[in-house]
């Protein structure tokens, strides 16, 4: 009988690249060897890297894997006979070893890694790294009392030592208010500690969303209150500090709800979505020519204009929950929003929209329902990369 040590190293290594990432559990549990060999090499490239985005998504209180095959979602567009489903998997991630009554409030991604706001009851938050090719997690102890509107990130210096940014109000819990501005802590891995960093970035926590990852730092969308100006800052990791207003390529009259979070190409590039406030038709999308902490630049990716297209579902667009995901090369975007249902409007499908340069645009049910009340079919990373990081090791 041929045994698991009796195979060559060509069929194994051909065997793991049509394992896919999100499953390489049970290639661990096959024997001591293959789960030696996981942990020192990254396995199943090849199977995430057949023309498809492999993602990480926030649903219903949880993280989901999610597999989108971009190319096929476009074939199917011009198909109208194919199912858009066969060209999305979500799946719920089991493999975090926490408590059953552990609830994710808020997940932000940075070179393999994601970084979890955990409720553990109510009020009292922890945060949690977890590296999910290898498996490992690792709980962080925070310096000051968490809530679930502080803001959070993970990054990185040019040594590879991670770090991360907590932006914690100082809220006052009796009479429901800020009271004296934010603590900005910076927690180093190499260390197992936190430092308090004094300094004042120059926009207001309660008005930005959190920031997305790029070449290990991290980008915020914010905004000035008082004279309505939209920006981008950057938290440069290397330095531990924050660089000046960056540039949007538009400036809304408006607030912020018709701007959506900064969104990501490849962990190369920024992307930014904007519905317009004077009239709900248009839909733009920017990709950034060149970004870095002091500079950023912008190119239009696409216009498109709604008006022009037959059998828009009701309530689209939905200011308040679309994550998007570009393919640069397809010239293809798929928003990600949901719909409500029901007499009490009280619970919603998680939808997913295809929308394209060309004008196309399709929508799919993905049969997901979520409660209103949790956070639901926000994107945490684009084009996820494994890591071999290990929490554990630090």
């Amino acid at each position: 009988m041929t045994r698991f040590s009796d195979l060559s190293w060509d069929l194994i290594w051909e065997i793991f690249a049509r394992v896919p990432l999100t499953s390489l559990n049970v290639v661990r549990s096959t024997c001591k060897n293959w789960n030696g060999l996981t942990r020192k090499q990254i396995l199943g490239q090849k199977a995430a890297a057949r023309s498809q985005f492999l993602e990480f998504m926030m649903i219903n209180s949880s993280v989901s894997s999610l597999r989108c095959d971009l190319q096929g979602i476009q074939n199917s567009i011009e198909d109208d006979g194919e199912d858009l489903l066969d060209h999305l998997s979500i799946k719920q991630i089991t493999s975090i070893p926490s408590n059953t009554k552990m609830e994710i409030t808020e997940v932000f991604h940075c070179d393999g890694l994601l970084l979890c706001l955990v409720k553990e009851q109510e009020d009292h938050f922890r945060l949690l790294v977890w590296n999910p090719y290898l498996g490992q997690t690792k709980w962080i102890q925070p310096r000051n009392k968490l809530y679930r509107l502080d803001k959070h990130a993970l990054g990185y210096n040019k040594n590879g030592n991670h770090k991360i940014l907590s932006l914690v109000d100082d809220y006052d819990s009796k009479n429901g208010s800020s009271t004296s501005g934010v603590h900005i802590d910076v927690y180093d891995f190499s260390t197992d500690s936190w430092r308090f960093l004094d300094v004042d970035p120059s926009w207001d926590l309660g008005w930005c969303y959190n920031g997305v990852s790029l070449k290990g730092n991290t980008y915020f969308f914010g905004q000035q209150i008082t004279d309505i100006v939209h920006y981008v800052v950057c938290f440069n990791f290397e330095t531990e500090s924050f660089g000046p207003r960056l540039p949007l390529p538009f400036q809304p009259p408006c607030p912020c709800l018709d701007i959506k979070p900064l969104s990501w190409v490849r962990d190369e590039k920024l992307a930014a979505l904007y519905y317009h406030c004077e009239t709900t038709d248009i839909i733009e999308i920017w990709i950034s020519t060149e970004v870095e902490p002091n500079a950023v630049s912008w190119s239009s990716f696409f216009t498109l204009d709604l008006s022009l297209i037959n059998g828009l579902p009701d309530g689209f667009p939905n200011y308040f929950e679309t994550s998007f995901l570009i393919d640069e090369e397809k010239k293809v975007a798929v928003l990600f929003g949901s719909e409500r249902y029901g007499r009490s409007r009280k619970f919603r499908y998680q939808m997913a929209y295809v929308v394209g340069g060309d004008g196309y645009f399709k929508s799919v049910n993905t049969g997901i329902v979520s409660s209103r009340w949790v956070t639901s079919g926000k994107l945490v990373c684009s084009s996820y990369v494994p890591s071999l990081v290990h929490v554990l090791v630090y």
